[in-house]
């Protein structure tokens, strides 16, 4: 019943996807470019030869216009298209571009379809295609799922040669010559008697010339920046303090404003802003949907003006206390309330029946997203046109919504995507756009600076989803034979895609991801979600389900070994039936030196999350000292098809390590009275510097596909930290944050 209720599932979802793809749309629309943005600005003589690349009399500019929130997504799009372009890295500029269908991003199909990235064949890639043409036609433009390297990969460097060979057509016909007997060479078109013209002076004529669209991808054994190790391009100025980002703004003529927020979801039944009002530096306070603004001369004087003003306001509409969200999390576990099953092989009950070696219930809080860098939008309105700056992973859907509630047309809001100082998926939501749209046009023509206090920010931001897992597990002959984990959790993509009006049909496949995807032969095995109903409004959340999920799978499956006597790496090694996955555990087991005894107090923990298309394993090594439990060395192995940037890769590698680690050790967000309890950092710990480890990263590039790496080091790091303290301890932590059951140095 299990397996027809997956092919069901699936059946409905591709058919849906094919319909909408295939029949409303059109393949020969599919295959349509959108036009070219850039063009509809262009000055006199300036040339934008694909969506990507503008070349003018004085510089070149790559359009790069996945967002960059610290992970270096500017530079690697700009390396991208340099590298087919023949351009350096110090010969360009970079712009984000407008917000545009043209930026539709190509990976996120891959991640929409119930299929398991292992899965290559027709029918998951026909599911696949299929959902690229909804993802096309709904012009997503998102940065997000550790896609900004999958999506770009081809198309940009397909945007650089487009934009070199139309240089070269350009060249040739100015100077009546053969195309073929033109190279480039850093940013110039050499002529066959070693006349170098450089991009910037063909700029005019390339204007004039049809864009080449057949070329050739150079050959990677040739590459002069991929694959080396690189200097990002915003290195120095973020080393130096030079880094603007969208708190950074300044316009003429700036007024500032600040917020003062009921609780999610709670009515504003009033507010008395009396004290507000007269306070130096206030300049006007106004209503807004859920809260209340204050306009002032500056920043901090808006703030204190906010926290001035006493708010009248109703109940939040989910429970006070957290005692009410476990226990909803609890009631969700019920055929009634099941999502999916998507993975459901043997005969679990009959298996189960037989007798059950190992029962456990698992636990993980809402997190907040905590950037360093708070809310923050800039919004200048006028009757005829608006401009926005802002950091934003949602350029359209910021568009969009300013339109709506200026009245105006898309056409006439102008987006202008800052830097963004961190967003671990906050960026994905818009609300400080919408807020700042309004209180701009209470002051038509003054452009206003809203900035949310940390407090507001991590008050009302949307956490990563609350979870419970309940698994089951049977051994036999030393090896595990049966393994059966459910799932409870609201949906993070109906609370997401909610607050943009999209609806989410068929089941939320983050409510088991990093799960139900796992490549594990286990003889019976099966892995359920439960969509528990809508508690706190949640949002995605660094490697969203896998986050949770990781743990909940990787440290059932490690009782679960345990409970066979068993080795902990090599069980997983003998269950593993990936390839790559295998070549990964070997790594990091072999990093580890895996099977070496250790001393007294002293543990190692595996874990294994392939999460995003990206097979991760991870090795915690801890010790026990009086003072509680030290972290010692992490070793972590990867498999992304190619680094594309070794410096890089390892800092996003060591960067995630720090981000799961730290976050199992301490972070929860909890709320009292509808109201959330950690508003700011020191009641929402991070890893201090002192805690972290030594850490040890590998790139394995044996996949077929080139993947992302943002993300994919944060599921395994919680698992594989609670494995190693039950190997230093005997102690077994299934909940997090772990500082709840045992201390850390």
């Amino acid at each position: 019943m299990g397996r027809a209720r997956t092919i069901a599932r699936r059946s409905f979802l591709i058919g849906s996807a094919a319909i909408a793809g295939g029949v409303a749309f059109g393949v020969w629309r599919f295959k349509t470019p959108y036009a070219n943005p850039l063009l509809r600005d262009l000055p006199e003589g300036a040339a934008a030869l694909t969506p990507y690349v503008i070349i003018t009399a004085e510089a070149i500019t790559l359009i790069t216009p996945r967002a960059d929130k610290g992970q270096g997504a500017t530079s690697v799009q700009a390396a991208l298209i340099a590298e087919e372009l023949d351009v350096g890295l110090d010969q360009v500029s970079t712009d984000p571009g407008p917000p545009s269908r043209a930026y539709w991003n190509t990976a996120l199909s891959s991640e929409a379809v119930p299929f398991r990235a292992t899965d290559q064949g027709w029918l998951a890639e026909t599911a696949r295609g299929a959902m690229a043409a909804p993802m096309k036609f709904l012009g997503m433009q998102i940065t997000g799922g550790s896609t900004t390297v999958p999506d770009g990969y081809e198309k940009l460097r397909r945007a650089g040669a487009v934009a070199r060979e139309t240089l070269k057509a350009a060249a040739a016909r100015l100077h009546g010559l053969e195309v073929a007997t033109l190279t480039t060479e850093r940013g110039a078109v050499v002529l066959p008697d070693g006349t170098r013209l450089s991009y910037q002076s063909l700029a005019a004529e390339a204007a004039l010339t049809e864009p080449v669209t057949k070329v050739a991808l150079r050959d990677p054994a040739g590459w002069r920046l991929l694959t080396k190790p690189m200097q990002r391009i915003d290195i120095v100025a973020k080393s130096t303090g030079k880094q603007d980002y969208g708190i950074d703004v300044t316009r003429p003529d700036m007024l500032y404003a600040a917020v003062r927020l009921a609780p999610q979801g709670a009515a504003l039944r009033g507010f008395d802003a009396t004290r507000a009002e007269t306070m130096r530096g206030v300049e006007k306070v106004l209503a807004l949907p859920g809260g209340v603004a204050v306009i002032a001369t500056s920043t901090w004087h808006a703030m204190q003006g906010a926290q001035a003003i006493m708010l009248d306001h109703g109940p939040a509409p989910f429970p006070p206390d957290m005692a009410g969200h476990w226990q909803a999390l609890s009631e969700s576990f019920d055929s009634a309330r099941q999502d999916s099953q998507f993975r459901d092989e043997g005969d679990v009950e009959a298996a189960l029946a037989e007798s059950t070696d190992v029962e456990a219930e698992y636990r993980a809080p809402y997190l907040a997203h905590a950037p360093l860098e708070p809310l923050n939008a800039t919004v200048l309105y006028t009757p005829a046109r608006v401009d926005v700056w802002t950091g934003t992973q949602v350029p359209r859907f910021v568009q969009k919504n300013v339109a709506a509630i200026t009245g105006l047309a898309a056409e006439a809001i102008h987006v202008h995507a800052q830097m963004i100082g961190g967003s671990f998926g906050h960026r994905l939501e818009d609300e400080v756009t919408r807020h700042a749209a309004r209180i701009a046009m209470a002051v038509p023509g003054r452009p206003v600076k809203l900035t949310y206090s940390r407090e507001e920010d991590m008050g009302h931001d949307f956490p990563r989803q609350i979870a419970m897992a309940r698994g089951r597990g049977r051994v036999a002959g030393g090896r595990v034979v049966a393994v059966d984990l459910g799932i409870a959790m609201p949906s993070v993509i109906a609370s997401q895609m909610g607050r943009q009006n999209i609806p989410a049909p068929g089941p939320d496949l983050q409510i088991v991801a990093g799960a139900w995807d796992q490549p594990f032969a286990i003889p019976h095995y099966r892995v359920t979600g439960y969509r528990a109903p809508e508690l706190a409004p949640v949002s995605s959340w660094r490697s969203v389900g896998a986050s949770t999920n990781g743990f909940f799978h990787e440290s059932l499956l490690d009782e679960v070994i345990h409970a066979a006597g068993a080795d902990p790496l090599e069980e997983r090694l003998r269950l593993c039936d990936h390839g790559p996955s295998r070549a990964v555990l070997e790594a990091v087991g072999e990093m580890s030196g895996w099977g070496a005894p250790m001393a007294a107090g002293r543990g190692r923990g595996v874990a294994f999350c392939l999460s995003f298309g990206v097979p991760c394993a991870m090795v915690v090594e801890v010790t026990q000292t009086a003072e509680g439990i030290r972290l010692d060395h992490v070793h972590v192995a990867a498999e992304v098809g190619r680094v594309l940037d070794p410096v890089n890769f390892d800092g996003l590698v060591k960067g995630g390590v720090v981000f799961g680690l730290g976050h199992a050790m301490h972070g929860q967000i909890t709320y009292e009275g509808g109201v959330t309890e950690q508003t700011n950092f020191d009641t929402f710990r991070a890893m201090r510097l002192c805690q972290c480890p030594e850490i040890t990263v590998r790139g394995l590039e044996n996949g077929e596909r080139i993947r992302g790496i943002g993300e994919p080091p944060v599921p395994p790091a919680a698992p594989a930290l609670a494995n190693a303290i039950f190997a230093a301890t005997g102690s077994r932590v299934r909940e997090m944050p772990f500082d709840q059951h045992i201390g850390f140095v």
